[in-house]
């Protein structure tokens, strides 16, 4: 199959009109979020090709230092959006700490058990495979954790009379929240099960369409994005499951109280 065809700035300045027609509505309907689409239309073109070179440096050297220093840098970006995404963030860096380790055990491991077991390139950090594999593993894993997060605090916070009279009256602390963790959980995990469900029909996957589009046989871009999803899926699940033990943990002392003082 022939490969992949080659765009120029011409293609991304015409693309980029879509956006400009678009503010233009915008600014029309007065919304007020011409000037935070400008900014994020500038962002994406910025970080878009920063990392391309730095991809591209990556790829050509393919060493694992240079691997674990981008991984840690995604991990430690991921874990600042996730404190940054809470309304109300448990005090200090806590927040951070929480989502950074959280994310390196779920997405980590995931992400080494698809590459050591599953795609086993070869050496097994490449960095073709290594880097896109984390990257879709952790950015949705770091949306999962972020939203779930919020919701439960939010949660906490606005039924707090409810949760503590089930505490006076015996209950623990799982218990007492138990109805509002179903929920955060069930909040986190639906956008993946819904894009599961509908992949292919509704929608393309974005791994799958770069493969095709880059030549590569659709029958073997379809094996990739199903163990990617899968892959995603776990990252979710066990990474959601862990954030929210751990809030949990630090929202309630030893004596069972609620300790909503500890959050901003």
């Amino acid at each position: 199959m022939n490969g992949a065809i080659e765009l120029d700035f011409w293609d991304i300045g015409f693309a980029a009109a879509i956006v400009v027609g678009l503010g233009i509505l915008l600014a029309y309907y007065r919304l007020g979020v011409t000037r935070t689409l400008s900014i994020a239309s500038v962002r994406l073109v910025v970080q878009l090709f920063a990392i391309g070179y730095v991809l591209k440096f990556l790829f050509a050297e393919g060493e694992l230092s240079y691997v674990a220093i981008m991984a840690v840098i995604m991990l430690i970006v991921a874990s600042s959006e996730i404190m940054a995404r809470q309304k109300r963030r448990l005090k200090g860096w806590r927040s951070f700490g929480l989502g950074a380790s959280t994310l390196f055990v779920s997405s980590f491991a995931i992400a080494l058990f698809g590459l050591l077991v599953v795609v086993k390139p070869d050496p097994w950090y490449l960095p073709q495979y290594a880097i896109p594999l984390l990257g879709m593993i952790m950015s949705n894993t770091m949306s999962a954790i972020s939203l779930s997060m919020d919701r439960l605090t939010s949660a906490l916070h606005d039924n707090r009379a409810i949760i503590e009279q089930r505490l006076a009256l015996g209950e623990t602390s799982r218990e007492a929240i138990l109805p509002y963790l179903r929920d955060c959980i069930r909040t986190g995990i639906m956008p993946v099960v819904n894009s599961m469900a509908t992949a292919g029909i509704v929608s393309l996957p974005g791994m799958m369409t770069g493969q095709i589009l880059a030549g590569a046989l659709p029958t073997e871009a379809v094996k990739y994005q199903i163990i990617i999803w899968f892959f995603i899926a776990g990252g979710v699940g066990f990474g959601m499951a862990a954030a929210l033990k751990l809030l949990e943990m630090r929202l309630f002392d030893e004596r069972q109280r609620l300790r909503l003082d500890r959050l901003s």
